[in-house]
C-alpha cells in the first residue's frame, strides 16, 4: 500500500522546480539590458569595448645607448699659496666666475719687496768688487811680465778676479729669485672656472706648506660627462667612432629644457670587471651651464640612425606568457593577438623588429578588455593615432 506522504512528493517537486525556472527566467530578463547598456554588442552578442588605437608607421629612428651618466669639471685647481705670508687682499666672491690670470689673493710684499732690494744691491757690490779684481789681475800681469811679480802673485790676482765673477753670477741668480717670489705675493687664477667655497679670509697667515687649498676652480665651460657602456655593445660603439665622431646628449632627470650636446673625446683602455662597462665621456660646450659638476644626468649615445624603422607606441605593447605581443585590428572590428619582437624601445616609441607591417592598426589602450576575436569601438578623437 503506498505511503500518502510519498504520493504527494513527486507533485510538490514538481511545483517547486517550476517556480524556481521562473524565477530565473525573470532574473535572466530584468539582466539584460544592464548587460546591453556598456556600448552595444558585436557579432554573437558579445559587448563591444572601448579603446584607443595607433597606426603602425615607417620612419626614421636613432639606434641609440641610454646610461646615466655624471657630470665632471673639465679643469680643477686647487689654488695654493707658495710663499708664506700675510692675506692682505681677496678680489673674488666665493662662488663666481673668473677669468684666467685675474687676480685672486695679494700677500704682503713688504718683505719680498726689501729681500728684492737686498739682493740687488749685492749685486751693484760684487760687481764693482769683480771690476776692480780684474784690473789687479791685469796689473799683476804685467809686472810678472817685467819680472817684478810673481807667478804665484799673478794667479791668486786670477782666482780672485774669477771667484768674483762667480759670486756675481750668483748675485743675479739672487734678485731672479727675488723678483720670483715678489711675483707669488700675487695670486692670479691660471685658468677660467667657477670658485668654490673661500677657505682662508683676509688678514690670515698663509704658509707655503699648506694641505689646504685656499679656493678650488672648477672649469665648467667645457665640461665632461662620463658614462660606463655595457661591454656586450663596446664592438658597435667602436665601429661606429670609426665612421666618425659620435654624438651625444645628456639631460638633467628633472629638467625639462632641450638635452646639452656634446661628442665623444674619452674612450677607456679597459673594461672594468666588477661592473662589466667600458668608461667613456663626452665633451660639452655647456655655455649655458646647464651641466654642472658632480650632477647625475640621462645619457644618450647615438651610433646611427635607422632610415626605415617599423615603430608603434610603447603602450600598445603587451606581455604574456608566450611573450610580448599586440592586439590588431582587422576589417570587421575585431581584434586578434599578435606576437612581436622588439627591436628596441625609444622613449614612448618602440622599433619592431618582425610581426608587424605598416599601415596595420593597433589598439594602445583598453587591451585588459580584450581577448582574441573582441569587437571594438574606437574612443571619440583617438583614431587614427599614430607613434609620435
Amino acid at each position: 500500500m503506498r505511503d500518502p506522504a510519498l504520493g504527494a512528493f513527486p507533485r510538490t517537486l514538481t511545483i517547486f522546480l517550476a517556480l524556481t525556472a521562473g524565477a530565473c527566467a525573470g532574473g535572466n530578463a530584468g539582466s539584460s539590458p544592464a548587460a546591453g547598456a556598456g556600448g552595444g554588442r558585436g557579432r554573437g552578442g558579445d559587448p563591444v569595448v572601448p579603446v584607443t588605437v595607433a597606426a603602425v608607421i615607417q620612419k626614421q629612428m636613432p639606434i641609440d645607448i641610454r646610461v646615466i651618466g655624471s657630470v665632471e669639471a673639465y679643469s680643477v685647481v686647487s689654488v695654493h699659496a707658495q710663499i708664506t705670508g700675510q692675506l692682505t687682499a681677496v678680489n673674488f666672491k666665493e662662488g663666481e666666475d673668473v677669468k684666467k690670470d685675474q687676480v685672486l689673493f695679494t700677500l704682503d710684499r713688504r718683505p719680498l719687496d726689501a729681500a728684492l732690494l737686498q739682493a740687488q744691491a749685492n749685486l751693484q757690490r760684487d760687481i764693482a768688487q769683480a771690476a776692480n779684481a780684474r784690473v789687479v789681475a791685469q796689473r799683476y800681469q804685467d809686472l810678472a811680465g817685467r819680472g817684478i811679480a810673481t807667478t804665484e802673485q799673478l794667479e791668486t790676482s786670477r782666482a780672485s778676479a774669477a771667484a768674483l765673477d762667480a759670486t756675481v753670477d750668483a748675485d743675479r741668480a739672487a734678485v731672479e729669485n727675488a723678483k720670483v717670489q715678489l711675483q707669488y705675493a700675487t695670486i692670479a687664477s691660471p685658468i677660467s672656472g667657477r670658485t668654490g667655497t673661500l677657505m682662508v679670509h683676509e688678514g690670515n697667515l698663509i704658509r707655503a706648506a699648506d694641505t689646504v687649498p685656499l679656493v678650488v676652480i672648477n672649469q665648467v665651460a667645457p665640461v665632461y660627462v662620463s658614462f660606463g657602456v655595457p661591454e656586450a655593445r663596446l664592438n658597435e660603439v667602436k665601429r661606429y667612432m670609426a665612421q666618425g665622431t659620435l654624438r651625444v646628449e645628456a639631460q638633467p632627470p628633472t629638467d625639462t629644457d632641450r638635452p646639452s650636446s656634446g661628442h665623444i673625446t674619452f674612450i677607456d683602455n679597459s673594461v672594468d670587471q666588477t661592473t662589466g662597462t667600458i668608461k667613456m665621456k663626452g665633451t660639452f660646450p655647456n655655455d649655458d651651464h646647464q651641466l654642472w659638476p658632480g650632477q647625475f644626468v640621462n645619457v644618450i649615445l647615438t651610433l646611427t640612425t635607422d632610415p626605415s624603422a617599423v615603430v608603434i607606441p610603447s603602450t600598445a605593447v603587451q606581455t604574456g606568457q608566450q611573450g610580448q605581443f599586440v592586439f590588431v585590428v582587422k576589417a570587421d572590428s575585431s581584434v586578434d593577438m599578435r606576437a612581436i619582437d622588439i627591436a628596441r624601445t625609444n622613449g614612448v616609441d618602440t622599433v619592431i623588429r618582425s610581426g608587424l607591417t605598416p599601415g596595420e592598426t593597433i589598439v594602445t589602450d583598453g587591451q585588459l578588455r580584450l581577448v582574441p576575436g573582441s569587437h571594438i569601438s574606437v574612443k571619440t578623437g583617438s583614431a587614427p593615432k599614430t607613434a609620435s
